[in-house]
């Protein structure tokens, strides 16, 4: 990295951005292309799952013209939640100064990352959000919407937060952040594993803001949603939440 791309982003360090994969081989050229673009200095960790679809392949042949590339190759599909602990590991031991989480299917927009970079100067996590002011929704079925506002609501009453996109997979972190927030313990997969680091990031203290972004349906492939990520969601918040005021309650007794 040569001293104008250090100085862009002052004290954060290098910025790797981590994109998981699984059968994304339609369109993993084309986001590690414009995050090439959006941000020259950044580095790229495509994070596949053995994708039968030849998707590590196509990154493999992306990191052999680029440096800024590198592939992650992980033995089968084991989850978005594994797939980005991996990544962030890789990048810790690397000494990466900010981990981005990054859909590979082009829902998040390259173009928007300078802003989500910038705020985090003031902040230690920020998460682009499509349900504050300015944030807002392209070509997505309502059904999706209905969840993923649901589940945002739903996730910030039980979980007594403010944040408002409790559910969104667009995030910039310090690398403070994550070793503050104890990777090791963390066991939840699909759109919970990004409301579990969020929960954990606030109730630890950490600064979280949010950036409105636009998010975009994905054009070509399949969505990774499933019944049994929105049950693993439902579940897995509903027991933090529980747990969370019965802790409370004692600890109210207990003064």
């Amino acid at each position: 990295m040569t001293h104008s791309e250090q100085r862009q982003y002052g004290p954060l360090g290098t910025v790797l951005v981590i994109i998981p994969t699984f059968n994304e081989a339609d369109n993993i050229a084309s986001i590690v292309g414009r995050v090439r673009t959006a941000v020259p200095e950044a580095h790229v960790l495509v994070a596949d799952d053995n994708s039968p679809d030849g998707t590590g392949k196509v990154a493999d042949e992306l990191a052999a013209e680029d440096d800024h590339v590198r592939v992650l190759h992980r033995q089968g599909k084991e989850g978005l939640g594994a797939a980005y602990l991996a990544g962030f590991r890789w990048g810790l031991e690397r000494d990466y100064g900010v981990l981005v989480e990054m859909d590979a299917d082009g829902s998040h927009q390259p173009e928007e990352l300078p802003r989500l970079l910038t705020s985090l100067r003031n902040a230690d996590l920020v998460l682009g959000s499509r349900w504050v002011p300015g944030g807002r929704i392209v070509n997505w079925p309502k059904h999706r919407e209905f969840i993923s506002r649901g589940g945002s609501v739903y996730s910030r009453l039980l979980l007594d937060v403010s944040v408002r996109d409790m559910t969104g997979g667009y995030r910039a972190f310090r690398r403070e952040t994550l070793e503050g927030i104890d990777m090791d313990t963390v066991a939840s997969q699909g759109y919970c594993f990004q409301v579990d680091l969020a929960h954990r990031a606030i109730r630890r203290g950490f600064r979280v803001r949010e950036v409105p972004i636009t998010f975009v349906e994905r054009e070509r492939g399949d969505s990774k949603m499933s019944r049994s990520i929105v049950a693993e969601a439902f579940w897995r918040v509903t027991t933090w939440g529980v747990v969370g005021r019965a802790r409370k309650t004692l600890g109210r007794r207990h003064t």
